[in-house]
């Protein structure tokens, strides 16, 4: 992987996903068996310091014992505006004490029932000791209930350090931290459509209402006037830096990448200024002016932001830079990428851009590259060419349906090594078990649009969850007969 270390590019510190936390037991059982609650109490403490010890900012409401305690719980939660809630039934408790937590708080619920150890000491198990296991009773009960109401149900059951479990509920976090990023986050769209890319094209009102948000129409002219305010010494010192991260090829000229690190600075100040939490942007110019030659300075800038977790995506593509976004938050990185050639000798499919790239997730350190032309758009500069990281993979991309409605989709595989093209593009081939021309097919027919984004690792699993609780779509490609 590309030495991208915290001293060199330093991380951009997003919110603390937002956790809120009710537990809960049947009252009638506290003066039946004494000791009971207290037992089922630590319970609750332990997996509240759990969560914290996730990064997570826990807002835990405390435990319940009846369905008015449960009411003044779930208002609670619904002023502290969480990401997700979750509901822990310690025991046995009826329905209506967790109901009103999903009615009211507005906000998607986890339900965790977590019995003290892998087994009961049935020998040594009394009726008090065995309600101390019996939270998976309740569900589904639960499960019933939430169907009747409308409610989308999902649950984690297991013990208190079942770490099979923690995975899952892990993965619900960072389900839910994706939530938080896209609630909370300014998205950038700077400049116009690539002409004619009809697939691109994205209502921002959909984004805001599906997604949450904002998104903050920019013009080409607002990067040009923080470009023109860059110091040479601020230049020189983003030079310094392109040497740390880059292998520079001997096609790099001086001036065009003098020219770059000045549009990165610049690129940094707009991403300030804006408070952005991701970019993209397209501007085609004309005969070498000004917008041209930013438009043409942008890759080494948004790469170097990219890999911050600021995601940058050309060609205007913001559904791909919300992808982007997504991946980057649940630690996937997320690369810009669409079909580059198909290789059936060796069954795999070659795949990247012509930037910008996430640099973290380079297999080496990336290459600089010079470039007298840009295909298919004007101007000329410098380009990063590098190949993701060998091993698990996942393809990921935000679609869209006919009435509007926003998809996500994902295809795993494996970026294998073998022979890649050299002229300034991010390329990886990638293995998917299967024929390439089929998965081609396959992954057209989801409706994923021209980009999506590359990311480490096996991660359908995190972008379903992901899509449960932004109560979207999901679709995978898996083999052939996924059309």
């Amino acid at each position: 992987m590309s030495d991208v270390s915290p001293t060199v590019l330093a991380r951009t510190a997003r919110r603390r996903t937002r956790v809120g936390l009710v537990s809960g037991g049947l009252g009638a059982y506290w003066p039946q068996f004494p000791g009971l609650l207290d037992q089922l109490q630590e319970s609750a403490r332990f997996v509240s310091r759990r969560l914290e010890e996730l990064e997570c900012e826990v807002v835990d409401v405390g435990f319940v014992s009846g369905p008015q305690e449960a009411a003044t719980a779930a208002e609670q939660l619904r002023k502290a505006d969480c990401d997700i809630v979750v509901t822990f039934l310690t025991t046995y408790l009826t329905a209506s004490m967790v109901l009103p937590i999903a009615q009211r708080t507005h906000t998607p619920v986890l339900v965790i029932d977590l019995q003290p150890t892998e087994a009961m000491d049935h020998p040594n198990t009394g009726t008090g000791e065995w309600l101390a296991y019996c939270g998976q009773c309740p569900l589904p009960e639960v499960a019933n209930v939430f169907r009747r109401s409308g409610i989308r149900f999902r649950s984690v059951t297991g013990h208190l350090r079942d770490e099979n479990a923690w995975n899952r509920i892990r993965r619900w976090l960072s389900a839910a931290r994706v939530r938080g990023a896209l609630r909370h986050g300014r998205h950038g769209l700077m400049g116009h459509l690539y002409p004619g890319m009809l697939d691109v094209s994205t209502d921002m009102t959909l984004v805001s209402t599906q997604f949450g948000g904002h998104v903050e129409v920019l013009e080409f002219d607002d990067l040009r006037v923080r470009v023109a305010a860059v110091t040479d010494r601020e230049a020189a010192e983003r030079i310094t830096l392109v040497h740390q991260v880059f292998t520079l090829d001997d096609s790099v000229d001086e001036r065009d990448l003098l020219w770059a690190a000045r549009v990165s600075v610049g690129l940094d100040r707009l991403v300030e200024d804006f408070a952005l939490d991701s970019l993209a942007y397209y501007h085609r110019g004309l005969e070498g002016e000004i917008h041209e030659r930013l438009g043409a300075g942008m890759i080494l800038g948004a790469s170097l932001l990219t890999a911050r977790g600021i995601p940058m995506a050309g060609e205007y593509e913001l559904r791909t830079s919300l992808a982007m976004l997504i991946a980057d938050t649940i630690g996937a990185g997320g690369s810009f990428t669409e079909l580059q050639a198909l290789n059936f000798r060796d069954e795999v499919v070659e795949m990247g851009h012509d930037g910008p790239a996430h640099l973290a997730i380079s297999a080496k350190d990336p290459l600089l590259r010079g470039l007298g032309l840009y295909h298919g758009k004007r101007g000329w500069g410098v380009s990063v060419e590098f190949d993701v990281e060998h091993g698990p993979v996942t393809t990921f991309g935000v679609g869209q349906e006919a009435d509007g409605t926003f998809t996500f989709i994902a295809s795993e595989g494996e970026v294998v090594p073998g022979p890649l093209l050299e002229i300034g593009n991010t390329t990886s081939r990638v293995h998917f078990g299967f024929d390439p021309g089929e998965w081609t097919d396959a992954w057209s027919a989801t409706g994923v649009g021209h980009h999506w984004t590359l990311c480490t690792g096996h991660r359908a699993k995190d972008f379903r969850a992901a899509a449960d609780l932004l109560g979207m779509p999901f679709r995978t490609v898996t083999g052939p007969n996924d059309l």
